[in-house]
């Protein structure tokens, strides 16, 4: 009796977890207590927040000198989807009163990550963000996905064909919407839509090379979304 009382109390612990971490699908307290401690921007602080993925986190391990610039902000969590980072955007973006937004994201959702999404589906929350920003006076960074032939983790999504056709649907609303489009899809393709060999570690994710490639574009970027 005391052994199923003990297999009982195992399995409410296991569910209990697993539930508290069901109910923070977006990943909301990722960040609470960084964000809790940031100050808020100086006077004439061009703050900058990095949205993002795996892509976007891993920056910041590969180059932290990039991230050394108090207003760089990096709200990277590995494997989120743009319905994740839509839901966070309030809190990780807008609360942090940033001058501009680089939102570089959409590759897990081809990936399926957290479910089948379609082009659409991906548009529609990367123009949610993009209009709660402008909202609140952000300035917009639309970063192209960057290329991916295959996926290791989900072989056979054809990310080599939905990628493009996702960047170019990102460039025309950028510009029919006075957003900045940066292109990093055709600085770093193989030729095949993949990512060139020399700038990635599995196909898919920068390695350092791949970021300082990345940089001078986001800078130029940054810039332009400034101006």
């Amino acid at each position: 009796m005391k052994n199923i009382f003990s297999k009982i109390s195992v399995f409410f612990i296991v569910v209990f977890t697993v539930n508290l971490h069901a109910q923070d699908w977006p990943e909301l307290n990722h960040f609470k207590a960084a964000n809790k401690e940031l100050a808020p921007p100086l006077p004439n602080e061009q703050r900058v927040i990095f949205m993002g993925n795996s892509i976007t986190s891993g920056w910041k391990i590969s180059r932290p000198l990039f991230f050394e610039d108090p207003a760089f902000i990096n709200r990277g969590i590995s494997g989120q989807t743009t319905p994740q980072m839509l839901i966070r955007f309030r809190a990780d973006v807008v609360a942090l009163h940033p001058k501009v937004v680089v939102i570089l994201a959409g590759t897990n959702d081809i990936a399926e990550n957290t479910g089948p999404s379609t082009i659409e589906m991906i548009m529609d929350n990367l123009k949610s963000m993009a209009e709660i920003a402008k909202a609140n006076g952000i300035q917009v960074v639309f970063s192209s996905v960057l290329p991916a032939f295959d996926y290791s983790w989900r072989p056979g999504l054809d990310p080599a064909t939905k990628i493009p056709i996702l960047n170019a649907l990102m460039k025309d609303y950028a510009e029919s919407n006075g957003f900045v489009y940066l292109d990093y899809f055709n600085a770093m393709d193989d030729g095949n839509n993949g990512l060139l060999e020399t700038l990635t570690y599995d196909g898919v994710h920068p390695n350092e090379a791949g970021y300082i490639a990345m940089e001078p574009l986001v800078l130029e970027a940054i810039a332009k979304a400034l101006q």
